[in-house]
């Protein structure tokens, strides 16, 4: 039996793990995929303190190996239940189960879809959601990113280098991406469209045009790209956590409180599993927290104690 079990090996899970096993908690990460979460497909990072710039790949190995020096243990594998009743949780995996004292939940989400017509049909075929897997493939084509947040406009810079036009397209008047980062975008020749939104993606084998409509006007237009690449947010992997009784918001993100406590006791979640600002250095911190409560959790320390 461990002391705590962490399912998901992103920043926060891996940041929970360093706290962890520095408090003398044997610690096991459960990770259904590769270790890094979704930061090894970041192109580059500017906003992590300690780098003025970095590859996503490479602060995730960083992480990766940081975790492993300090010993704590790693499962590869998916859960596929889990029991939070009593002092005593498990999770189930086809391996068989794991016993623990506490559960810090860091699974992070899947990209959210814009489900319109062709989305589903062009997928591999010119849509994408992940530039740093696919940008090889369109090199010196037109492309357009749909989004306006940081990740977003993150991934129209690092298409400008590789495509021959990029456009970026938001629903809204104005992007919620960093001010710094919007500045690149005139220097990179991104062109905005913005007030519009994707309506339908057109081609035969491969995508060759999309349909956009002005949302203040109601105006159609057709954009002629050879890809487009998704960016519009994250929809939370909550549905195991649900249905044993974590409490979750509207959009199935985990409630948590300062503490990155869940409503059950002995359970905690961190990083974007449970919504809010989702950067990099916030995981790592709410990893770190959801660590450090609990050891508080487990060990009882001295100020925790009544009397």
């Amino acid at each position: 039996m461990h002391d705590v079990i962490i399912i998901g090996g992103g920043p926060a899970g891996l940041s929970a793990g360093i706290y962890a096993v520095r408090r003398g908690l044997s610690t096991l990460i459960l990770e259904k995929k590769i270790l890094g979460g979704q930061l090894p497909f970041v192109r580059e990072v500017e906003n992590y303190p300690g780098f003025k710039s970095i590859l996503g790949k490479e602060l995730a190995d960083r992480m990766v190996e940081q975790v492993k020096q300090l010993g704590v243990e790693f499962l590869v594998g998916e859960m596929e239940d889990m029991n939070l009743k009593g002092e005593i949780k498990s999770i189930k995996t086809k391996e068989g189960e794991h016993a623990c004292r506490a559960v810090i939940i860091a699974t992070g989400g899947e990209y959210q879809k814009l489900g319109v017509s062709g989305e589903k049909e062009f997928t591999g075929r010119g849509v994408s959601y992940c530039p740093t897997c696919d940008a090889p493939f369109f090199r010196d084509k037109i492309v357009a990113v749909v989004g306006g947040g940081n990740r977003a406009v993150s991934d129209a810079l690092y298409l400008s280098d590789v495509a021959k036009e990029v456009y970026l397209i938001h629903r809204r008047d104005k992007l919620r991406a960093e001010q710094a980062s919007q500045e690149k975008l005139k220097e990179k020749g991104v062109k905005p469209i913005l007030n519009a939104v994707v309506e339908e993606f057109h081609g035969d084998v491969m995508l060759k045009s999309i349909r956009i409509k002005d949302v203040e006007t109601g105006i159609p237009a057709v954009l002629n790209v050879q890809g487009v690449f998704i960016s519009v947010g994250t929809i939370p992997h909550t549905e195991v956590e649900k249905k044993n009784g974590v409490a979750v918001d509207e959009k199935g993100f985990i409630k948590v409180d300062r503490n990155q406590k869940t409503n059950i006791s002995g359970v905690y979640a961190a990083g974007d599993v449970t919504g809010g600002v989702m950067q990099i250095s916030t995981a790592v911190g709410e990893g770190c927290v959801a660590a450090l409560s609990a050891y508080e959790h487990i060990r009882e320390p001295y100020w925790k104690k009544k009397g």
